[in-house]
Parts: structure tokens; sequence; C-alpha cells
């Protein structure tokens, strides 16, 4: 079902508010291996990456 344009804005103004945007620039061969590792863990690219860097700064606090 599309989104009516009153979602559309309010998703907009959550992610102008709420989001910050990290450019991530990796070489093809590297990418395809997070991908194949994220689909391994059955997870998306994205939420692997943030994963692992929530793992690391755990790690490095203690």
């Amino acid at each position: 079902m599309p989104l009516t344009e009153a979602q559309k804005k309010a998703n907009i103004k959550y992610r102008e508010k709420s989001i910050k945007r990290i450019p991530l620039d990796v070489q093809k061969e590297k990418y395809e291996e997070i991908k194949a590792a994220a689909d391994a863990a059955g997870e998306k690219v994205n939420g692997y990456i943030k994963k692992a860097i929530d793992e690391r700064m755990l790690r490095e606090v203690e």
C-alpha cells in the first residue's frame, strides 16, 4: 500500500530531525565480503554494519 502525502511528509520530517547519514565508501570486493557476512547472519548490510560498530564501541569502553 503506497504512503499518503501526510505519511511521506512525516517520514521526511523525522529523518531531518533524527537521522544523520554517514557516507561509507568501500571497494566493491569489500562490499561483497560484508554483504556475504550479513546474508550469512540473516541481516541487511546496514544493520550488520551498525551492529559491528555497536559491538566495537562496547569492547572499547570496557
